[in-house]
């Protein structure tokens, strides 16, 4: 790995990648890290993202799961496409 990763992405499997420098915005053109394989991929910021939240890897519906860490973490609750931001004003709990 020849730079910093913008995202890690900790499981084949996860659907949303988490923000690992701070001040990304709109237009950002991503360098990303699997963490599982080391694998690298490319993506854009379609929305300003804090350090510490999350970015779809791919268009999620309402309803659907969202896996981070290979885990269920929630639902959708509101629809995203690649690239946007994923917190609280559009994913919950499946608890409750």
């Amino acid at each position: 790995m020849d730079k910093i990763p913008h995202l890690l992405v900790h499981n084949r499997r996860d659907n949303v990648g988490v923000v690992v420098v701070e001040n990304l915005t709109a237009g950002t053109d991503l360098f990303c890290v699997v963490t599982e394989d080391n694998s690298e991929f490319r993506g854009v910021l379609n929305q300003d993202v804090p350090l510490g939240h999350k970015v779809a890897l791919q268009d999620l519906s309402v309803g659907d799961t969202v896996i981070k860490y290979g885990e269920d973490i929630g639902r959708m609750v509101a629809p995203v496409r690649k690239g946007d931001h994923v917190h609280t004003h559009n994913l919950k709990t499946k608890r409750w």
